[in-house]
């Protein structure tokens, strides 16, 4: 099993110089890299003046992270792509892949919180899920083909590229019918510059939750990312996903095969000390999530939440740990990780201790256990292997 980091920042009521943050994010880095972790993934949000979530540009935070380690991985999850330029982007990551050696992992979203998009993109605003899905799916498009192409070209819904009726004329720029008209010089193709050094592509991943997403992943060649249902509820997601790239690929995709699960993990010597020192980090982070997510993806497969006053009444340590928190001692945490294992066949497991208010000497304490009592455990090979084919 290949074992990442989902490195979420966290600043609660920016108590915190922002260098410290980096500081704290670059000792785990170096920690995990050292100790033949996988992957460390960084997140996308803006505006957090709350101080959840307090990563503006995980390509930004994945540069330094690259920086300061030498074999580990580097993703995002996820940048969110509907805010972008995707040619920007699609430079950006190919010079990032480069600096780190060919070691990028590319995460990449749709966007959740309203605030962030409208005000970053009003045609990615989450208020028309459809506009907005016609957006991510051109932006995918385009950064496919900058990537792997040596000229590239798109015609979509959302946008053009390149932008009709621009002319290139220049002594020092050989006419080519590759990417212009002869005889009107009017472009008709660009040139990424660099390509990625991971051809064709470094590995690309989306987050998903709902069943649209998990078969858009499959169906396009995108390895995916899940996060918060129980084993149970997770076991169809799973097989949607194994039976649509089956079918896309036009072979037997096994189950797991592709798919990353991200779960929230404090590892401790005893399991009331597991709670003490991070239940309430956890809760107020969910607390934080669930307000626009609810608490339908908590459920058991087939389960039906009783109707409270408050959507998140239910929402307590005790109600949730038992459903998908890796909370407590190595053995307990080991093993939740094999019935993972056994019920589906998981392969890639991303986990994080630095939830809000919970030091960062105690949060690694828990890194160090899970790195020394709990990974050995699963030990299969070379944990540096890129993702799924």
């Amino acid at each position: 099993m290949r074992f990442g980091y989902f490195a979420n920042q966290n600043n609660r009521h920016n108590e915190k110089p922002y260098g410290q943050v980096l500081d704290e994010t670059i000792d785990l880095a170096r920690y995990i890299d050292q100790n033949d972790w996988w992957s460390i993934w960084f997140t996308e949000h803006h505006f957090g003046h709350e101080g959840f979530e307090v990563c503006p540009n995980p390509v930004m935070m994945s540069t330094w992270a690259a920086a300061h380690t030498r074999k580990l991985r580097i993703g995002q999850a996820a940048n969110i792509i509907t805010y972008w330029n995707p040619i920007r982007f699609a430079e950006d990551l190919a010079i990032l892949d480069h600096m780190s050696g060919g070691r990028v992992e590319c995460g990449m979203g749709r966007g959740i919180y309203g605030r962030e998009a409208v005000n970053l993109n009003k045609v990615a605003d989450t208020r028309n899920p459809e506009q907005n899905f016609k957006l991510f799916r051109d932006s995918l498009e385009v950064i496919r083909r900058a990537w792997t192409g040596e000229y590239f070209e798109f015609d979509g819904e959302m946008m053009t590229i390149p932008e009709p009726g621009v002319l290139w004329d220049h002594a020092m720029s050989p006419k080519d019918e590759s990417f212009m008209d002869l005889d009107t010089k009017e472009i008709q193709k660009l040139a990424l510059v660099p390509r990625p050094l991971q051809q064709p592509t470094p590995p690309l991943w989306q987050v998903v939750d709902s069943p649209l997403s998990i078969q858009f992943a499959a169906e396009n060649d995108l390895n995916c990312m899940m996060w918060i249902p129980p084993v149970d509820a997770l076991k169809p997601r799973f097989e949607l996903y194994r039976d649509k790239r089956s079918e896309a690929q036009g072979k037997d995709v096994p189950l797991g095969k592709g798919v990353a699960l991200v779960r929230d993990m404090f590892v401790a010597e005893t399991m009331e000390e597991a709670e003490r020192l991070a239940s309430e980090g956890i809760m107020e982070y969910l607390r934080w999530v669930c307000h626009w997510r609810g608490l339908g993806n908590h459920r058991h497969l087939g389960e039906e939440l009783p109707e409270t006053a408050g959507k998140l009444d239910l929402l307590s340590y005790e109600w949730l740990h038992p459903r998908n928190l890796l909370f407590g001692t190595p053995d307990y945490v080991a093993e939740k990780i094999e019935e993972l294992q056994s019920e589906l066949n998981l392969e890639a497991l991303l986990v994080w201790s630095h939830f809000p208010g919970v030091s960062h000497d105690a949060a690694m304490r828990s890194v160090k256990l899970f790195t020394e009592e709990v990974m050995p455990r699963f030990a299969d090979g070379d944990v540096n292997l890129q993702a799924a084919e």
